[in-house]
């Protein structure tokens, strides 16, 4: 699904932090607000798209949005501080002003998979781009099937939003798994590789929708034993991350076989995907 709303090219509109939350010591939330009125009522997204988020005098990013495109409140972006716009991005606090371009891009194609299980695949913090498709299913649930929530995780720290994954777990239709590679004395889940899970899923690939997104590797994994269990490829979708640097398909940074992610993704079919997965050139 693709949707533009009026601010998605030319200079970044101004935006104002509504909040900021902590995930972890180095992964943070900001909720983000149009200045423009006119512009916060137009704007639109669909679960999967990103904005490119300028922090003036430093630079633009690509992050992706983690809110429900329902909530009118604020435009969410979960982040990690990895670089110099992203940790000057981490300095913000409510009241501060960022730019913001977007909605970018192609989203995860719920509209087309209404009534399917949702099966949800994602390492470290990879989970932020299918977080919005959690909150859309969870506000139209009679929409779709099962859903089943899994999540990998390098060390246990780097497992942020704990709290909603417990309360996710204990709704009804929901089943919620969670590994680490390395897991400490008081982690709960599963110690192993986020594949591992698979086995302990309840869902019926023969009618079931799987979308996914983290580290390469561990997508063609989890790929090869989804559709060794019975998934179609036709439902397979995976959501890739490149350099994305103008957003637009102009500058060549992301391109992806053929494809640009910044324009044509970030996300993509199996099919699209799958010759493609792990070539350093692409």
């Amino acid at each position: 699904m693709k949707i533009h709303s009026p601010i998605d090219s030319g200079p970044p509109h101004a935006a104002t932090v509504l909040a900021r939350t902590q995930e972890s010591p180095t992964i943070f939330t900001l909720k983000l607000q149009l200045d423009d009125a006119a512009a916060q009522a137009a704007y639109r997204f669909a679960p999967g798209q990103f904005n490119m988020l300028y922090l003036y005098g430093v630079g633009e990013v690509p992050i992706s949005i983690m809110s429900d495109p329902g909530d009118r409140s604020g435009i969410g972006h979960t982040i990690r501080a990895l670089g110099r716009v992203t940790q000057g991005l981490s300095a913000l606090q409510p009241g501060d002003k960022v730019g913001l371009r977007g909605p970018f891009g192609r989203g995860w194609p719920l509209q087309e998979v209404g009534g399917n299980d949702i099966v949800l695949v994602t390492g470290g913090l990879g989970c932020a781009p299918v977080v919005s498709v959690i909150h859309y299913i969870l506000k139209r649930r009679e929409r779709f099937g099962k859903l089943v929530i899994i999540q990998g995780v390098k060390h246990t720290e780097d497992l942020i939003w704990r709290e909603q994954y417990d309360r996710w777990a204990k709704l009804p239709n929901t089943q919620v798994l969670v590994a680490a590679s390395q897991g400490g004395d008081k982690w709960p889940w599963h110690v192993g590789h986020v594949v591992e899970l698979f086995s302990l899923a309840r869902f019926d690939p023969t009618c079931a929708t799987a979308m996914m997104c983290g580290p390469e590797g561990m997508m063609r994994a989890a790929a090869d034993s989804l559709l060794q269990r019975g998934l179609s490829p036709m439902r397979l979708f995976l959501s890739m991350e490149r350099n994305m640097q103008c957003a637009v398909g102009r500058c060549g940074h992301c391109q992806f076989g053929g494809a640009f992610v910044c324009r044509d993704g970030p996300v993509f079919s199996w099919n699209e995907a799958k010759s493609l997965l792990g070539h350093r050139g692409f």
